[in-house]
């Protein structure tokens, strides 16, 4: 693979931006693959799992920790209605920059849509400045609660973390999070944080691939 781009990550660590022939791959530099363009039907069942849920809602608003490709986003705009709103915090800003450049075209240029507002910033920041303003978020910062590359994303997956997630749902809100792998522990959490829990176990690419798992926690009405 060819390295396109390389950006600092805050706190630590690089990313880098990889082209082999027609597919990209964002890894850590000297380190682990993150995500790549080859697969992404989790990335992509992350946000249609959630947002048909909430697709009746007038003006749904929706927080998406994690811009990676952009598929999540791409697909989160596909199941929702012209009125709703996307916030996206995406922690590293050469990966929105990217997303802008060569892989815009990968996924329809979701970043130019006009429900669309990204940050360049840590979802956590916005999740502890708001309150009861989300019908859904949708996690996708990581390898999942158990498969950490950044030690501040612990407080996200953290019984604080998904308390403040709680407050700042609405009521019947939906809190998505994608993980590589089952974590029971996580599981336990969020059910003792007041979610009511749904374990999804979906494929890497299509009905292939690796099977991943999406928690889908909701908030109840009162």
């Amino acid at each position: 693979m060819r390295l396109l781009d390389s950006a600092p990550i805050p706190g630590g660590g690089e990313l880098g931006l990889y082209q082999h022939g027609q597919e990209f791959a964002i890894r850590i530099v000297d380190g682990q693959d993150l995500m790549c363009t080859r697969t992404h039907g989790s990335e992509d069942a992350l946000a249609e799992i959630t947002c048909r849920r909430i697709a009746d809602r007038a003006q749904a608003r929706i927080l998406i920790g994690g811009l990676g490709f952009g598929f999540t986003l791409a697909s989160a705009l596909k199941h929702l209605g012209t009125d709703a709103q996307i916030v996206v915090a995406e922690l590293v800003p050469a990966v929105i920059e990217w997303n802008r450049g060569p892989l815009g075209e990968r996924t329809g240029h979701p970043l130019r849509d006009g429900r669309v507002t990204v940050h360049a910033s840590d979802v956590s920041d916005i999740v502890r400045a708001e309150s009861r303003s989300f019908d859904a978020i949708l996690l996708d910062v990581d390898n999942g609660p158990d498969g950490l590359t950044k030690e501040g994303n612990h407080w996200l997956y953290s019984r604080q973390g998904l308390e403040a997630c709680h407050q700042t749902l609405r009521p019947k809100g939906l809190l998505s999070v994608w993980s590589a792998g089952p974590d029971r522990a996580f599981s336990k959490r969020l059910r003792m944080t007041g979610f009511d829990v749904e374990e999804v176990k979906v494929r890497a690419h299509g009905s292939k691939g690796a099977r991943h798992i999406i928690w889908v926690g909701t908030k109840p009405e009162v």
